[in-house]
């Protein structure tokens, strides 16, 4: 029991911990709250996880109503989310980060969304889902953002210690590993329907 809920838990967690980059975005994380007070700084951060977790959660349960509003197959959507998750790994890869113009709070946009929640983390929860079910992939999405609190809350002493080419290498791979998650969505998806045909 512990063992088939805990790997499907831990594959959820990674892939959700590397499509939110929370350690490849820390030098835009730092330059968008510059000047900040700490506590200034911490409400932001806060401010973020909590738009972020609201938004991913609220597309768990509701994403696949939405599917079915519009008569798009699960397959479809691996398909399509895998296009968009290669497009924002190409993005990362050339960038250094995926691209953010949205000046309004920055605690909501662009830091909750869509830097740390976009279409590829919605993308890859609702593949999640599909795969192992409510229970793995809202635990997994819990552990995600304790995970990235812990990185946002100590973000100047991790990019210290990381320097601006270590958190360039970190970006880089992450854009490789998300570009691979996402050639594994596209497969699943024609292996899918290519049963169905």
């Amino acid at each position: 029991m512990i063992e088939s809920f805990f790997w499907p838990f831990f594959k959820s967690l990674v892939a959700l911990f590397i499509i939110t980059d929370s350690l490849g975005n820390l030098p835009f994380f730092l330059g968008l709250t510059e000047g900040e007070t700490g506590a200034e700084q911490r409400k932001v951060f806060t401010t973020a996880l909590v738009t972020g977790l609201i938004i991913l959660i609220g597309f768990l349960f509701l994403g696949n109503a939405l599917l079915a509003l519009f008569n798009v197959t699960l397959d479809d959507f691996r398909i399509a989310g895998g296009i968009l998750l290669f497009w924002i790994a190409i993005e990362i890869m050339l960038r250094g980060r995926i691209s953010i113009e949205h000046k309004e709070d920055i605690g909501v946009v662009p830091l909750g969304s869509p830097l740390l929640v976009g279409p590829g983390a919605i993308t890859t929860s609702l593949v999640l889902l599909q795969l192992y079910g409510y229970w793995v992939v809202l635990s997994a999405i819990i552990a995600c953002f304790l995970l990235i609190g812990i990185v946002l809350y100590f973000a100047d002493h991790i990019y210290a210690f990381l320097g601006k080419n270590g958190a360039l290498i970190l970006t880089k791979i992450a854009s490789i590993l998300i570009a691979a998650i996402a050639v594994q969505f596209i497969r699943q998806g024609i292996t899918g329907i290519m049963r169905i045909m």
